[in-house]
C-alpha cells in the first residue's frame, strides 16, 4: 500500500470560495474541506455543494482531498455522506467517533464510495480516549484504510483542562491514540495550534508530535504549512538512509533476500514502506 506524506493537513471552511481557490496552490499535503466546525448552519448546504464541486473539479496537484462531513445526529449529516461519498474524494472525514459502532454505521453510510475511499475519524471526545483500540480496529476493515485526527480543542473543553503549548494533560492520550493507529496501519495527525501567529509554539508542539509518532499535524492558517513540513518532513540523513535502502533492495544481486545491510546497518524488507515514504515526502511535494 502506497503511503502518502501528511505532514500538514489544512482546515479549510468549504463555505468560502476563494480560500478554496488559493488552497490549489498552497504547498500543504492534505486539504481538509469541513463541512463541520468552519461552516455556520445556514451555509452548510452551500459549503457542501462547494466541496464536491471542488474535488470533480480538481486541480490541485497531489494533494489528499478530504471531506469533513457533520455528526451524526445533526440535520446536515445524512446529506453530507451522500454527497462525500460520491465525490471523488480522498477520504472521508467524520467528528465525534466515539466508538467501534459508529465507525461501523460510518462505514455503511459510505457504502457507495469508492473502495479507495478512505475513512478517518476525529478522536475529540473522552469516550473514544478509552475505546481507541476498538476503532482502530473497525477502521482498519476499510481496503483503503484510514486515519485518526486528533482534536484537543474539544477534548480540552470537554475535561475542563488547560490547552497550552505544552498539553501536558494529554500527552498520555496522544502516546495511547499512536499506539492504537499505527497497531493497525492507520495514520495519525496531531490536532491544531490556535495561536497560528505563534510560529515558535507551533514548531514545539510539531517537534513533540513527531517524537510521540504523529506522521504530520492539522492546520488552521497557510501559514503554519512550511513549519509543519519542515517538522514533519526528513532530514538530509533519513533522506540518504531511504534512497540506498530503496536502491539495496532493487538491486539484481539482493533479489528475494530478507534483509540486506545499508550504511553498516540490517535493513529489512518490511522497512520499504517507510523508505519510499520518506522519499515521497522528501521528493514528491504538492504542485
Amino acid at each position: 500500500m502506497t503511503i502518502r506524506p501528511r505532514r500538514s493537513a489544512l482546515y479549510m471552511p468549504a463555505s468560502n470560495v476563494r480560500a478554496i481557490e488559493k488552497a490549489r496552490s498552497l504547498p500543504c499535503d492534505v486539504v481538509v474541506f469541513d463541512l463541520e466546525d468552519a461552516v455556520a448552519p445556514e451555509a452548510k448546504a452551500e459549503a457542501r455543494a462547494n466541496a464536491v464541486a471542488a474535488v470533480r473539479a480538481g486541480g490541485f496537484g497531489d494533494r489528499e482531498l478530504v471531506i469533513r462531513v457533520n455528526a451524526f445526529g445533526t440535520p446536515w449529516a445524512e446529506d453530507d455522506l451522500a454527497a462525500a461519498a460520491t465525490s471523488g474524494a480522498d477520504a472521508i472525514l467524520a467528528p465525534k467517533v466515539g466508538d467501534a459502532e459508529t465507525v461501523l454505521r460510518y462505514h455503511r453510510a459510505i457504502a457507495a464510495a469508492p473502495a479507495t475511499t478512505g475513512f478517518w475519524a476525529m478522536v475529540e471526545t473522552t469516550r473514544a480516549i478509552f475505546r481507541l483500540e476498538a476503532i482502530a480496529e473497525a477502521m482498519a476493515a476499510r481496503p483503503a484504510g484510514g486515519a485518526f485526527v486528533l482534536g484537543t480543542n474539544d477534548l480540552a473543553k470537554e475535561m475542563g483542562a488547560r490547552l497550552t503549548v505544552e498539553r501536558t494533560p494529554f500527552l498520555g492520550m496522544m502516546a495511547m491514540a499512536v499506539a492504537a493507529a499505527k497497531g493497525h496501519g492507520l495514520a495519525i495527525l496531531d490536532g491544531v495550534y490556535n495561536a497560528f501567529d505563534d510560529e515558535a509554539g507551533l514548531v514545539r508542539q510539531c517537534s513533540e508530535a513527531r517524537g510521540y509518532g504523529f506522521d504530520g499535524k492539522t492546520l488552521i492558517h497557510p501559514r503554519q504549512i512550511e513549519p509543519a513540513n519542515r517538522a514533519f518532513g526528513p532530514d538530509a540523513a533519513e533522506i540518504a538512509w531511504a534512497r540506498a535502502a530503496v536502491e539495496g533492495f532493487a538491486a539484481p544481486e539482493n533479489a528475494g533476500k530478507g534483509a540486506i545491510s545499508v550504511g553498516g546497518e540490517m535493513v529489512e524488507r518490511l522497512h520499504l514502506d517507510q523508505a519510499r515514504a520518506i522519499l515521497a515526502m522528501a521528493d514528491d511535494r504538492p504542485s
